[in-house]
């Protein structure tokens, strides 16, 4: 997540505090997940309860005491903890605070996967190759004309009881809109639960299905490269012919047979 000023002192602030609400016992993940799902839809719709809590001209208390007054009761001890910290904070811009809280949202949300977190991002990539692939899914997930409701009944139908409860989460708030698409959400979330496990995110285009020893020692590879583990998402991909295609953060490891063959007509051409 990229934000500017006092909006990413916040974040850091607020991550800190998200950690100690989530080690700590009575608060469970996935409940101040979808909580912090829910009050930064809320801070979107309700203009005015927005400009208030990022108003730096208001003191902190009265922000924080109109959020105890809001929000009290409706939401677990630990995400109104989070939640009046954060309207105790100041912003950059009014959106960051509700994006923040979405964005932590999604943290609490892998956290709750447990050791499950490789195949939380597993299952998160790959829906996210079967909306890009498929186009119809893909024109109902974003047709304006459709309910939330009625998208969120589509995706339950497509993924309960084959998915991670987490991963079905995650895939329901792709709908939310705050993303230029479902799938540029499932992006962006995948990303979160590396980062909440301390990985890399490499994308392996391939022509065939690697085995398990030779996805085992790219990982090691790469994550000796780049000092920290690298979880991949492996694409097979037959035109790419033969080699490997690597594209990690803005580094791009191009050994496939494709490109060399590109490379020779540029230099026949040339």
């Amino acid at each position: 997540m990229s934000l500017r000023g006092a909006s990413a002192d916040a974040l850091a602030a607020l991550t800190t505090e998200l950690e100690s609400v989530l080690s700590g016992a009575g608060s469970s993940a996935s409940t101040v997940g979808d909580e912090l799902f829910s009050v930064a839809a809320t801070l979107r719709s309700e203009g005015a309860l927005r400009r208030f809590a990022t108003d730096g001209s208001i003191p902190a208390e009265a922000k924080a005491g109109l959020v105890q007054q809001v929000f009290a009761g409706k939401v677990d001890g630990g995400t109104l903890g989070v939640l009046t910290k954060a309207v105790s904070s100041r912003w950059t811009a009014a959106r960051d605070l509700a994006d923040t809280l979405e964005h932590l949202g999604a943290v609490a949300v892998v956290r709750s996967a447990g050791q499950d977190g490789g195949r939380l991002s597993d299952e998160l990539f790959a829906f996210a190759q079967v909306v890009k692939a498929n186009p119809e899914l893909r024109d109902a997930l974003s047709d304006p004309a459709r309910s939330i409701q009625d998208k969120s009944s589509l995706l339950h139908g497509l993924l309960d009881g084959k998915a991670l409860p987490a991963t079905v989460t995650l895939a329901v708030q792709s709908l939310s809109g705050t993303h230029r698409t479902v799938g540029a959400a499932l992006n962006e979330y995948q990303k979160i639960a590396a980062e909440v496990h301390g990985q890399g995110v490499a994308t392996v285009r391939v022509a065939r299905d690697l085995s398990d020893a030779e996805r085992g020692r790219l990982e090691q590879a790469l994550s000796t490269q780049y000092g920290r583990p690298v979880h991949l998402n492996l694409v097979v991909d037959p035109s790419v012919l033969g080699g490997i295609r690597v594209e990690i953060g803005d580094d791009v490891i191009d050994g496939t047979v494709s490109s060399r063959l590109d490379d020779a007509r540029r230099r026949l051409v040339g």
